[in-house]
């Protein structure tokens, strides 16, 4: 049953993606070429760096994605200037910046999150096939994060077989 916790918890990994990498959530970051480069998956991690006050991060259907006006399909609203968001289901997200005219000057994300890898589109419909792995995230502290949690699983596992041949 331990074995079984352990081997879970060591599969069951997430990747911390900081949007806009080092460019960070600003109106001059091209969102769209940013987020074609991962594959995300559900438990990942979105990181929205900006500065508070100047910019935020509100989650919002579709409809309100297109239109850029927030009078109403808000699901959600970040301000903090350092904004986590887990992405805890398998569909299709929608983030703008709700700051007057950065969402029609390109602040917004949308991102479609699967079950793990998958392939992807070209923009005729057609499947094309991944055959290259995802590069990872930027960030150094996800990549630490990472490594440490491996080496965690690796030595929990050592542990309990020393004691439970």
């Amino acid at each position: 049953m331990i074995l079984k916790i352990l081997f879970f918890k060591c599969a069951s990994s997430q990747v911390v993606y900081t949007v806009g990498e080092d460019e960070g959530w600003n109106s001059e970051a091209n969102f769209d070429s940013w987020s074609q480069k991962y594959n995300f998956s559900v438990g990942d991690v979105l990181v929205f760096k900006y500065v508070k006050g100047q910019h935020n991060v509100y989650e919002v259907t579709e409809d309100t994605f297109r239109s850029c006006d927030a009078s109403n399909g808000v699901i959600a609203k970040y301000e903090s200037g350092n904004d986590e968001i887990k992405l805890n289901k398998e569909k299709k997200y929608w983030f703008i910046c709700n700051v007057v005219g950065h969402c029609l000057g390109g602040m917004r994300l949308n991102i479609d999150v699967g079950k793990g890898k998958q392939a992807n589109s070209s923009s005729n419909g057609e499947t094309i096939p991944q055959l290259e792995p995802t590069p990872p995230p930027t960030s150094s502290s996800s990549s630490s994060s990472f490594s440490v949690g491996i080496w965690i699983c690796f030595l929990a596992l050592r542990i309990f077989f020393k004691f439970f041949p």
